[in-house]
């Protein structure tokens, strides 16, 4: 893997726990939902988070916050050990800890503690500020940023500067490369909380494009900063450098916990900054990534996925994440494989079905070398990268894995799922699966498909250029 330019994150520290369990019945003195069988869990939160995140890319981090002596301080404080080079600056009060209650995936209520500040910089917080290759900025509002102000000044007019703002924080220090605020935090900075007509003479409450457009022009107005790129949720985001802005729209809807995802985005934009991208490359894959965070479940996994080796020490996260949501509710999980080469009509049909069993499905797909013993030195045609960029932008797809072997028993042995379905193209007697599956009490299904689809039969067709006479038909199989 090519090596990744380190990364200096300035901002406030959190401690953010969830407490999550199962609400089926309201309490018999009041009106409100009793949370039963609770489990309880704590994360790094704030900037923290953003620091674990880098620090998960495979980057060296150096993350410099404000701790200190509270029992929520020193929880941070060990949960950062070996994953970040921690240099802190005193903190007056007791840190920040956010309690979230959580019925089946839902909140109920946050309670939060905490009203600690960062008091001053110190020479080694000031230090590592002037030395860093690149800076993310991660501003919950609590001082850390105002606290190191001239020294991230100075350091933007040398390096790239990401700034993540917040409405109780200050304004991004002139120079900063890009400035990432939400669409509402947007629109406060822009100073246009209260509706009133638009350009072209409307009254009402501006949303959407438009607003984030006409918001990002005021803020480059505003700050004296290279680019804004206001984050629409589901939607993307929407890049703007003067001229006619940039939309980067999601590669598909992640449904999920939102929690963290502002900060995934501003780590990855951050990081590729730090690589030498230009803002629109950082952007794009900023938003794809913080699409996949939500998808796996937010910032829930943050420490496993921190974890050395990163995403590719366990590469089956979400969709496991995706599969304990769902048992949990008491749902089916549905899985179904192939390679998957050439998309067509025959794959969405059978995937379509397969989503229908169940409550989710997640897809199975050969790796590129898979593919080559299974097909040959030809194929695939489609990178698994573009396979499975394809794949999830189905709505019938909720996760996709690509596994390394021949067979997918080891991925469905992790995965366990309810029912594993298969094109009617099949027999019983050809799927080894069908044994694994009963092993945990699943069921191998085989769904009606398309007859005639292959992607075989595709390749073989463009290679033989318009207006060739076909050939007899191969086994549909995939």
């Amino acid at each position: 893997m090519k090596s990744r330019t380190p990364l200096v994150v300035v901002g406030d520290a959190l401690l953010d726990r969830d407490v999550t369990g199962h609400a089926e019945r309201l309490a018999p003195d009041a009106p409100v939902p009793v949370l039963s069988r609770p489990e309880r869990s704590a994360r790094p939160g704030g900037a923290a988070l953003a620091a674990c995140l880098a620090a998960g890319d495979g980057r060296e981090v150096t993350f410099v916050t404000a701790l200190g002596d509270d029992e929520s301080s020193r929880t941070v404080r060990g949960m950062l050990q070996d994953r970040v080079r921690l240099v802190e600056i005193p903190l007056t009060g007791a840190l920040a800890c956010k309690t979230r209650l959580m019925a089946d995936a839902r909140p109920l209520l946050r309670l939060d503690d905490g009203d600690g500040r960062a008091a001053a910089a110190t020479p080694e917080a000031e230090e590592a500020v002037a030395g860093a290759p690149a800076v993310l900025v991660a501003d919950y509002g609590r001082g850390t940023a105002d606290a190191l102000r001239a020294a991230l000044t100075a350091r933007a007019a040398h390096a790239p500067v990401v700034w993540d703002p917040h409405p109780a924080g200050g304004p991004p220090v002139p120079g900063t490369r890009l400035v990432t605020p939400a669409a509402a935090e947007a629109r406060r900075f822009a100073g246009r909380e209260t509706a009133g007509p638009d350009e072209d003479g409307a009254k009402g409450p501006r949303t959407g494009l438009r607003a984030a457009a006409a918001d990002a022009r005021r803020l480059l107005e505003l700050w004296d900063v290279a680019s804004v790129a206001v984050t629409l949720g589901e939607d993307g985001a929407l890049l703007y450098q003067g001229g006619t802005p940039l939309l980067m729209p999601a590669p598909y809807r992640a449904g999920g916990d939102c929690c963290g995802a502002g900060d995934r985005f501003a780590a990855t934009a951050a990081g590729r900054l730090a690589d030498g991208e230009l803002t629109e490359t950082a952007l794009r894959e900023a938003v794809e990534t913080a699409t996949r965070f939500v998808a796996d479940g937010g910032a829930h996994g943050v420490l496993r996925e921190s974890a050395p080796g990163g995403q590719d020490a366990a590469p089956a996260h979400g969709a496991q994440e995706l599969v304990r949501r769902v048992r949990a509710r008491g749902g089916t999980v549905v899985a179904a494989g192939g390679c998957f080469d050439l998309l067509h009509a025959g794959h969405v049909e059978l995937l379509q079905a397969a989503r229908r069993v169940g409550d989710c499905l997640v897809v199975c797909v050969n790796s590129d070398a898979s593919v080559r013993r299974r097909k040959g030195g030809g194929r695939p045609v489609v990178t698994a990268a573009d396979r499975v960029r394809v794949l999830e932008a189905l709505d019938c797809v909720d996760a996709v894995v690509v596994f390394e072997e021949d067979t997918p028993e080891r991925l469905l042995g992790e995965l366990r799922p309810d029912v594993w379905a298969k094109g009617g193209d099949y027999a019983l007697s050809d799927l080894p699966e069908a044994g694994l599956l009963e092993s945990w009490g699943g069921q191998v299904v085989l769904l009606p498909y398309l007859d005639g689809r292959s992607s075989t039969r595709l390749v073989e067709r463009a290679s033989r250029g318009p207006g060739a006479a076909p050939r007899s038909a191969p086994s549909s199989r995939r």
